[in-house]
Order: structure tokens, then C-alpha cells, then sequence
């Protein structure tokens, strides 16, 4: 699961979709008070942050994950309109692992939650098999007995949810908890 604290509304749920339509689980929060009650909740796999919050400054909220202990090591990329070179500094002396200014494209925010996944170990694998059903999670093609299909957001959304854990069995809340929310 991603977090990603942005008060801009229209920012924060287009980059939530794309991360999304990228299988990639994400969830976002206007503020810091939603974030931290979030991350009491469920420690995120990654956290993007935006530096100018209406109530706390991104910086700290970094700050204080850094010394927060079981979220640490989690790896967190600054999403900010400032990029000047001393606010990139600013950011990784304050334990950023990566910065990104605005605005920036989608699948190069997606490149990059993907390589800090990765990196953490919280990386998961690109493709998802089980018998011969096989789906590609860079692409959203589902392949099923030599024939291929592209999935939508929400069919890929499904058949990871399954395919992640294709012995389990799944009640139609939980399923709907997941791809729904």
C-alpha cells in the first residue's frame, strides 16, 4: 500500500488513479491528522508527500517517520511543486528517498514508486501466474491458454486480488473492500 498526502484534491486522486491502473495499492489523505490515522492503522510499503500541506509541512511529517519507529525504513519520495536544487537538498537531508517535482508524468511517478518498491523488498513480481492463467502487471494483459486480453482498472484490480492469493477463498466484502474501498 502507497500513501500519498496532497490537499490538492484533483492532484491527489489522478495520481492515486494512475497508481492504481498501474496495480500498484494506493490510498490517499488530504492532511496529516488523516495520514497518521491511517498509518496507526496499516503501515504503508511507501509514502509520496507533498511539502506544502495546509497543516503541517511536509518536511516534518518526513521527518518525524524517520523517527518513528516501524516506519523508519519506510521509503518515502517527496511530490512537490518546489524544485528549486536546495529544496531537492532540503528534502533528501531530510531522509527523502526520492523527489520528484511538479508537475510531473504518471508513468514516470510509477517508474519510480516501482524502483523504491523494489528496492525496499516490498517490490511485487511483474507477472502473476496460476495454472495457465497469467497476468501482466506492467501491461494489464491477462493471458489464459494462449489467448490475450487487456484488462480495465477494476478487472485488473480483481484478478490481482485473486491471483495474489489464488488458494484463498474471498468473501465479496473483502473484495469489495480491496478494489472498491
Amino acid at each position: 500500500m502507497v500513501y500519498y498526502v496532497e490537499d490538492d484534491t484533483n492532484i491527489r486522486e489522478l495520481t492515486i488513479y494512475a497508481l492504481k491502473q498501474a496495480g500498484i495499492e494506493a490510498e490517499g489523505f488530504s492532511d496529516d491528522a488523516e495520514f497518521r490515522v491511517a498509518c496507526a492503522k496499516r503501515v504503508p510499503e511507501a509514502v509520496l508527500l507533498d511539502i506544502m500541506l495546509p497543516d503541517t509541512d511536509g518536511l516534518q511529517i518526513l521527518r518525524r517517520i524517520r523517527r518513528t519507529p516501524g516506519l523508519e525504513n519506510v521509503p518515502v519520495m517527496m511530490l512537490t511543486a518546489k524544485a528549486e536544487k536546495d529544496d531537492r537538498i532540503t528534502g533528501f537531508n531530510a531522509g527523502a528517498d526520492d523527489y520528484l517535482p511538479k508537475p510531473f508524468a504518471p508513468d514516470e511517478l510509477i517508474c519510480r514508486v516501482r524502483a523504491m518498491l523494489r528496492r525496499s523488498g516490498e517490490y511485487r513480481p511483474t507477472v502473476l501466474t496460476f495454472g495457465d492463467v497469467g497476468l501482466d502487471c506492467s501491461t494489464g494483459m491477462l493471458s489464459c491458454a494462449g489467448q490475450s486480453v487487456r484488462l480495465s482498472g477494476r478487472e485488473f484490480q480483481v484478478m490481482e486480488l485473486f491471483l495474489r492469493a489464488p488458494k484463498v477463498v474471498l468473501s465479496a466484502e473483502r473484495i469489495l473492500e480491496r478494489v472498491w474501498g
